[in-house]
């Protein structure tokens, strides 16, 4: 997973690196990642104009150097003083945006420059929030961004993937620690490496996930939970339908059985020991009866649990969650997957600017995993650790997804992965199948065949070389 550093985080680094190597050392090998970086995107430097926005303090002594480099590659480069730029840049083929950094704050207006003019922006876009993502209408705009040692929360988060543009990550010899970070994001890479592989010995119980969802005439939840598991690697999925006739279960390779409209988390509890984790929540409805059951039975099921959707519903407040999460032992985590309004309810605020921080609140407030749904998905641990999946479309903003999105983290748990990692690859393999779908009319049926095309690539190239071949970032 490759490490994601606050503002903060950085500096420290930063200040760790100075008394390590000079500063003048650090600023050079930034201006050279900068100007190959401007190499790669103009495809050469000979004869082509360039200018550069150089601000008063480190990111823009990166910007400087870049542009001697430049030079001496045979571009025509203008120095730009960040401070006093004038009113219309010259006509160039690129503008390096190396303003201000990921320290600026407040607004800003970045200089007006030719209609269809490239950016290159150092570090962050300027007039990024480069913890959070926030950007104004004067933020750069660039095509792509380098950036230095590691991500930044901001170029994740919010307007960060609009205005960053391609991100590279450079590194210029910082001394980032994989265990000192906080934030992590899944790559490619993490599918093959962290989803377990389907065991030589192994049988159909060896990854069994029971499924509590649906109500009387309410299939459509509990079938894209339950088809996504199977296609996600669980070799035996048990679907209990609360209020259900049994002549009307739908037919599919889950092994569907009614369950009593009442009390249904004894006839679960019973069975539950057969399995190695347990989805819970997708369309079982809201009545009194129906809540006290699942309370009951995530208080009670002894093993990984995912709640979704009613199931949050049911849980109540962050303070009830808790309640009813606490008598759990230590090996049974429970995930939470609520989107914006769900988490709303459960925290009693809607998602801030700092994503992040609130994710992190619910988690330390409930005492579980909790996992935002978004274009970035945010997954944090009761400790504080997060997890970000960044493969997000917005094909999946359509009816069921969710509830797909639930089978493939209950087959993950189920398979044996810690629960904090299923729930961001799961995310992250989520995304990455949506891309290999339409790109209209993408529906939730889609996603289970196409979560199975994903997850079989990977084992193919864990198979061949030891790990997944493709990168989402470079550098």
């Amino acid at each position: 997973m490759r490490p994601v550093l606050t503002v903060a985080e950085m500096r420290a680094v930063d200040e760790t690196a100075q008394r390590q190597v000079a500063l003048s050392v650090l600023v050079e090998r930034a201006g050279a990642a900068v100007a190959d970086e401007a190499i790669s995107l103009l495809g050469g430097a000979y004869g082509l104009r360039v200018a550069v926005v150089a601000g008063p303090g480190n990111n823009g002594a990166d910007g400087r150097v870049a542009a001697r480099r430049l030079a001496r590659r045979g571009a025509r480069v203008r120095v730009v003083e960040a401070k006093s730029p004038p009113e219309m840049l010259p006509d160039v083929a690129l503008v390096i945006d190396a303003a201000f950094g990921t320290g600026f704050r407040g607004d800003y207006h970045r200089p007006d420059a030719p209609p269809g003019t490239r950016w290159l922006a150092v570090d962050v876009p300027t007039g990024l929030d480069a913890d959070l993502g926030a950007a104004g209408d004067g933020t750069v705009r660039a095509a792509r961004t380098v950036t230095f040692g590691a991500l930044k929360p901001g170029l994740l988060l919010g307007s960060g993937p609009d205005v960053a543009g391609e991100v590279h990550v450079r590194p210029i010899g910082l001394p980032i620690e994989q265990g000192a970070c906080g934030i992590h994001l899944v790559e490619d890479d993490d599918v093959a490496e962290l989803v377990p592989p389907r065991r030589r010995d192994g049988h159909k119980w060896s990854a069994a996930v029971m499924v509590v969802a649906g109500s009387s005439g309410m299939y459509g939840a509990p079938g894209f939970v339950t088809h996504a598991a199977a296609r996600s690697g669980s070799g035996m999925v048990r679907l209990g339908v609360p209020g259900a006739e049994p002549s009307t279960l739908p037919a599919s390779e889950a092994v569907a059985r009614a369950l009593p409209s009442e009390g249904f988390d004894a006839d679960v509890l019973a069975e539950i020991n057969r399995f190695t984790a347990l989805v819970i929540g997708p369309g079982l409805g809201t009545s009194s009866v129906t809540v006290q059951a699942v309370r009951r039975l995530v208080a009670g099921a002894t093993l990984p649990t995912l709640v979704d959707a009613d199931g949050l519903s049911a849980l109540g407040s962050a303070a009830e969650a808790a309640e009813v999460i606490a008598g759990r032992p230590r090996g049974a985590p429970v995930v939470l997957t609520p989107h914006a309004g769900e988490f709303a309810r459960l925290a009693g605020h809607p998602p801030g600017p700092d994503r992040i921080a609130d994710v992190r609140s619910l988690a330390a407030a409930t005492g579980a995993i909790v996992l935002l749904k978004g274009p970035t998905t945010v997954v944090a641990e009761p400790g504080g650790d997060v997890l970000l999946a960044a493969a997000g479309l917005p094909a999946l903003a359509t009816a069921g997804t969710g509830d797909v999105l639930s089978g493939v983290i209950g087959a993950f748990l189920a398979r044996g992965m810690p629960a904090a990692q299923a729930a961001a690859v799961g995310a992250h393999v989520h995304g990455r199948a949506a891309a290999r779908g339409p790109l209209e009319g993408l529906v939730a049926g889609d996603l289970p065949e196409l979560v199975s095309a994903e997850l079989s690539e990977a084992a193919r190239g864990r198979a061949a070389t030891g790990g997944a071949e493709r990168l989402f970032f470079d550098g």
